[in-house]
């Protein structure tokens, strides 16, 4: 895949809406992409109209559509590396644009440009004799990661998975884990003439929202401070009601055992508000060959759910700063340059080099 119909592809692949949940049209591009560079596609169900995406290439460079096709043979035997990513983007879609050597558009960098890179580095590979490079293109990582629960089924024996994320081209060394949470106040509804006859849940909420703000959470020498957002709030009926109901959902990225945080938690809120578990996903300590510059990332990924496809990598072109914004973007020299890694990656682990911790 040349620069250019890369670039093209990426901008193709932006321009489709695959918010989470609508990733069936993504998903179908890339299958029919990967048809026709001459791989076996599998399409994995996830939920109706969603499907994973996993491609391991024919022996060859048969393409589909050509006078050969009948004579392609699937390689059956699993591959040593995947390159994995998600096709799925958090709200709202925007399309792609190209600017001062910039691509923007929801999904450019997080994660349609890593995918497409990750496409041209199997293609260039194969075009040096290497078969033994798959792609697994999931749904749903940004909300709950159904789809790598379900592509863990998949797994048949592969040494590496190198995850795409926007890492700005550094093999990440750790990654903070998640943990969602949502705390829930009840109340007694009242007119708001008598606030002595009812209890207010939001004020409930408020206070339990204002005690998580003093406490101390646990801290990691590697990936620092456990550090927490207040993403949803909702609460009341109406505004001369006092309030029977409310609740919060809490957002964790944690350095350690979620449940420590947890019992922390329980400790700050009181009684009348309780805390629900939601997403808990570990933080992960990673490794990566010698010779590729490294860095710790606060985002959670969904390589801790894809633990059957071989000792896990991440690296990724792009900046988080910028991702979920609507400036999403990436340089273009930057996805250009994430080809180059990602085979270069593959050479490394495959052909013995030293890995680290």
């Amino acid at each position: 895949m040349d620069p250019l119909t890369q670039i093209r592809v990426t901008r193709e692949l932006v321009d489709i809406d695959s918010t989470t949940g609508r990733e069936g049209e993504a998903g179908e591009y890339m299958a029919r992409l990967l048809d026709s560079l001459g791989c076996d596609v599998t399409r994995q169900p996830v939920s109706e109209g969603r499907f994973n995406v996993f491609a391991r290439p024919f022996v060859g460079r048969t393409r589909s559509g050509s006078a050969e096709d009948d004579s392609r043979t699937p390689l059956r035997s699993a591959p040593r590396v995947v390159f994995s990513t998600h096709f799925d983007c958090v709200p709202p879609f925007f399309p792609s644009r190209e600017e001062g050597g910039r691509l923007y558009g929801r999904g450019s960098c997080d994660a349609k440009g890593i995918l497409v890179a990750q496409v041209a580095a199997a293609e260039r590979l194969r075009a040096e004799g290497r078969t033994d490079i798959g792609l697994l293109f999931v749904v749903g990582e940004e909300r709950g990661s159904d789809g790598a629960r379900a592509a863990n089924a998949l797994a048949d024996g592969s040494e590496f998975l190198i995850n795409g994320e926007p890492t700005d081209n550094r093999v990440a060394a750790a990654t903070r884990g998640a943990y969602r949470v949502r705390l829930r106040a009840a109340g007694r509804a009242a007119h708001s003439s008598r606030p002595d006859l009812g209890e207010s849940a939001i004020d409930a909420l408020v206070d339990a929202l204002v005690a998580l703000r003093h406490v101390r959470w646990p801290s990691d020498p590697l990936l620092g401070e456990t550090f927490y957002t207040t993403g949803l709030i909702s609460g009341g009926v109406a505004p001369n009601v006092i309030s029977p109901c409310a609740e919060a959902e809490i957002m964790f990225r944690t350095v350690g055992d979620h449940r420590a945080v947890r019992q922390l938690i329980d400790d700050a809120i009181g009684g009348r508000v309780t805390a629900e578990d939601g997403l808990a996903v570990p933080p992960v300590r990673l490794v990566a060959p010698a010779g590729f510059e490294t860095a710790v990332f606060s985002f959670t990924t969904d390589i801790p759910l894809l633990d059957r496809w071989g000792q896990p990598l991440l690296i990724g072109p792009g900046s988080i700063t910028v991702a979920h914004t609507d400036e999403e973007h990436v340089e273009v020299d930057a996805l250009l340059e994430a080809t180059r890694l990602y085979a270069d990656l593959a050479v490394a682990l495959t052909a013995g080099s030293r890995v680290g911790g």
